[in-house]
């Protein structure tokens, strides 16, 4: 059996040494490992991966123009802070475009869309019996940008993709207050809305959408205590 290679052996094929670095910190600060605020120091990842700083620099560009990281006028990195400030203007958004992109996928969806919406479907429902949290993220996401790419508007579909990728911390928040074991009614509640887009039932559509996004809205907030603080250790 060949022996796996070494990481160093890695970054000698161009970008790989990069994307290494750049997956397992992405994953760490997605699932809150790397709390908001912690600094991110280029020598010890430099260490820790047996790299050169060129690809750990490539991986932090990466992660920055994702909004992950950030990097201070001193040249210092840090792991972005979630603006829990203006959390609501998040939500506003969020909870409409939940309801806009579910309307028109019930308006003017394809016999093939409701075959990729059902793929995405299942492979969050797996996730969520894993008690995978950061599959299931992804995983919602995926079925959810599904639904607005069936309803066929460019512009809805890439501002709830921001939206999706922009709340994914938000979301490790949301699975942690479940403490990873995400109820049946949540998989059940994709399976309604696809029903009713499947049936181009546009209220019912509108109807599902509000009230799965408001559910997630006050589950969060309950995590926060009356002084706006979170209510969970990072």
């Amino acid at each position: 059996m060949t022996e796996p290679a070494e990481p160093a052996a890695l970054e000698r094929k161009r970008g790989s040494g990069a994307k290494i670095v750049y997956d397992l910190l992405r994953n760490e600060i997605l699932d809150l490992a790397l709390a908001p605020g912690s600094p991110i120091d280029e020598v010890q990842l430099s260490e820790r991966f047996g790299m050169s700083r060129t690809p750990i620099r490539e991986a932090l560009v990466r992660l920055s123009g994702e909004g992950l990281v950030d990097t201070l006028p001193n040249r210092s990195t840090m792991v972005s802070n979630i603006d829990f400030v203006n959390l609501h203007t998040f939500f506003d958004a969020l909870v409409l475009m939940y309801r806009v992109t579910t309307r028109l996928a019930a308006q003017h969806h394809r016999i093939e869309d409701l075959d990729v919406i059902r793929a995405r479907q299942d492979a969050f429902a797996a996730a969520v019996c894993a008690q995978d949290a950061l599959a299931m993220i992804a995983t919602n996401a995926a079925f959810h940008s599904a639904i607005a790419e069936a309803g066929r508007n460019g512009y809805f579909i890439g501002l709830f993709n921001r939206l999706l990728d922009e709340g994914r911390r938000i979301l490790r928040l949301y699975y942690i207050s479940y403490e990873d074991r995400l109820p049946q009614r949540f998989v059940d509640e994709h399976e309604e809305m696809i029903a009713v887009v499947a049936a181009r039932d546009v209220a019912g559509a509108d109807a599902l959408a509000k009230a799965h996004a408001d559910q997630i809205v006050a589950q969060i907030q309950k995590l926060f205590a009356r002084t706006g603080q979170l209510d969970i250790d990072l």
